[in-house]
């Protein structure tokens, strides 16, 4: 099971961190022509969230490999399965099924690792 958290977590700071990135170097134009959904944000707005995602994938990760704060490990986690939940409901009020199988999935593995880290494995 430890192993199994190791890669969803890995796969998931992965996913966010280059996702987080993104949304904190290009302009709102050039994400809405990639994600229409952007458009319904403020540029504000989506640099925080990846700002947030950012934070959230090194939290995933860095403190169980450095041994510092493992804690940090599951909850952030939780704030990524809250971020998914988020998204999930603007997803939903779009009409946007794709975007809401999507964030629901990750929604669940981001869940799976809280659990698994705060229940199963933990640090």
């Amino acid at each position: 099971m430890d192993i199994a958290l190791w890669i969803i977590a890995g796969l998931l700071a992965a996913d966010f961190l280059v996702g987080g990135v993104l949304q904190l170097a290009l302009t709102k134009e050039k994400l809405v022509s990639a994600m229409a959904v952007m458009e319904v944000f403020s540029p504000g707005v989506i640099k925080l969230v990846g700002a947030l995602e950012v934070l959230a994938a090194v939290g995933l990760v860095l403190p169980a490999v450095l041994g510092v704060a493992p804690v940090l490990v599951p909850l952030a986690a939780v704030g990524l399965a809250l971020l998914m939940a988020g998204a999930a409901v603007t997803h939903l009020r779009r009409r946007e099924w794709q975007g809401v199988a999507v964030t629901v999935a990750l929604l669940v593995l981001a869940a799976f690792v809280a659990w698994g880290r705060f229940v199963v494995v933990p640090f």
